[in-house]
């Protein structure tokens, strides 16, 4: 009778509130900026018509150089603008403004005409920063809207619906530029099209964004003082002097660091990985929405088994995943055929899928129960930072490598230096008890 009770009750506390709903529709909103804007349809845009009358070699530069400097400007001013945030409704305000800057500039998009490079720059910068800095806030909402022992599973709905909610812009906006371009003749996307994909990223961004607004509110917070710009700054040099005090939270995000490194850099050289091994660009715009869509059931399993398994044993499991993956890739080029290789290309990407949502959404989680919840946004300002410089790392290591040995097979190997260092280092974590671990004491 008493495992039966305590089933039910289980049972009850996965339905979501309307806070976690408006929460978890967030990423639905939001999905669209990458995989439109970051991941597909921009970077082709700003090489084939922006950067118009300029070679390709400076054209790429500038493309390098402007995502690096992005992530850099927020990877510094995240801690700061976090541990202002903490105050009373701030953090609120933070997360609309952001909001509000990324929609508007995603919409100036539009304006960009072939040849306006810098223009275009500017306006995704501006944009991309702006969606950065809205999911910090996003992100320190977590313990305002789910308590420890529901987080797991609110995290994990959140990835999972933002990658098939973020998928239906995607296959309209993708479906319009086929048939543009196949009307023309050209293999150039047309302005018109392009311009329909900024316009459906920042409808979408927007309103999909209005149940968060009006439901999701800042619970934990710190009092606000008469001077809360350098009581921020002191706080915050607090924490760096008192590291130890907190030091399971860094230790955890120093195994974040080189773990999700390796997990981005899969992600973001998949499709290069790709064209090496000979496959089509149509091919490779096929697995990733496969990818998609796969990741959603197993990003929800990942939060289902966190009733049943801690959430570090399932990271590890990840982590496991993504080592096989690595191996696997290096022996790869070496499949006799074409179609095999393509076949294998295949099966590795599923198994991407079945774990990144999971990796992702557990390690998001399992920081939030680490820290004090009225300073989550200045503990999610260092969580943000630790992510950013992970995006740089791993695409550098694999780079050098590549270069080294003059095959990118030993650059995807190198990889596995990343995994095995995240893994040793999450071991020494202390994982927060669970709630029903404790009440069967």
């Amino acid at each position: 009778m008493g495992s039966a009770r305590m089933e039910k009750e289980q049972e009850k506390k996965v339905r979501l509130t309307a806070e976690e709903r408006s929460w978890i529709l967030y990423d639905v909103a939001n999905s669209s900026f990458i995989l439109i804007i970051v991941t597909t349809v921009m970077p082709i845009f700003f090489k084939d018509v922006a950067s118009r009358g300029i070679a390709d070699s400076i054209s790429t530069a500038n493309w390098g150089f402007a995502n690096s400097l992005a992530s850099l400007i927020l990877a510094f001013a995240a801690p700061f603008i976090g541990t202002v945030a903490d105050y009373r409704n701030y953090k609120k305000r933070f997360f609309t403004g952001f909001l509000l800057a990324g929609v508007g500039f995603t919409f100036l998009l539009t304006t960009v005409d072939p040849g306006s490079w810098m223009n275009c720059l500017i306006f995704y910068m501006a944009a991309k920063l702006a969606y950065s800095g809205a999911n910090l806030f996003y992100d320190s909402f977590l313990v305002d809207v789910a308590e420890k022992d529901r987080m797991d599973w609110v995290s994990s709905s959140g990835y999972a619906w933002g990658y098939i909610g973020g998928s239906i812009p995607f296959l309209a906006v993708i479906g319009v530029i086929f048939y543009t371009m196949s009307g023309s003749g050209s293999t150039i996307i047309p302005i018109f099209s392009v311009r329909f994909a900024f316009i459906t990223v920042a409808l979408w961004w927007g309103l999909l964004s209005i149940p968060m607004l009006k439901h999701v509110r800042q619970i934990h917070y710190l009092p606000l003082t008469q001077h809360p710009v350098r009581e921020s700054l002191l706080r915050l040099l607090t924490t760096f002097k008192e590291i130890r005090k907190y030091k399971n939270a860094f230790l955890f995000l120093l195994a974040y660091f080189f773990y999700i490194d390796g997990v981005d850099t899969i992600i973001t050289m998949a499709t290069a990985y790709g064209r090496d091994i000979g496959l089509g660009t149509g091919m490779l715009i096929m697995v990733v929405l496969m990818i998609q869509i796969v990741a959603f059931p197993f990003a929800l399993l990942y939060g289902k088994l966190s009733k049943r398994f801690s959430a570090r044993g399932l990271l590890f499991v990840g982590i496991s995943v993504y080592v096989l993956i690595t191996l696997v890739s290096f022996f790869l080029p070496s499949l006799p055929t074409h179609d095999l290789r393509a076949a294998m290309f295949w099966v590795l990407a599923f198994f991407v899928a079945t774990s990144q949502g999971g990796i992702q959404a557990l390690s998001r989680s399992f920081f939030g129960k680490l820290i004090p919840p009225d300073r989550s946004a200045e503990f999610f300002g260092f969580y943000n930072v630790f992510g950013k410089f992970a995006t740089i790392t791993g695409p550098f290591l694999m780079g050098i490598v590549t270069r080294l040995t003059g095959h990118s097979r030993y650059g995807t190997l190198s990889l596995l230096i990343l995994f095995i260092i995240g893994g040793f280092i999450l071991a020494r974590v202390k994982e927060q008890p669970r709630q029903e671990d404790l009440l069967t004491k």
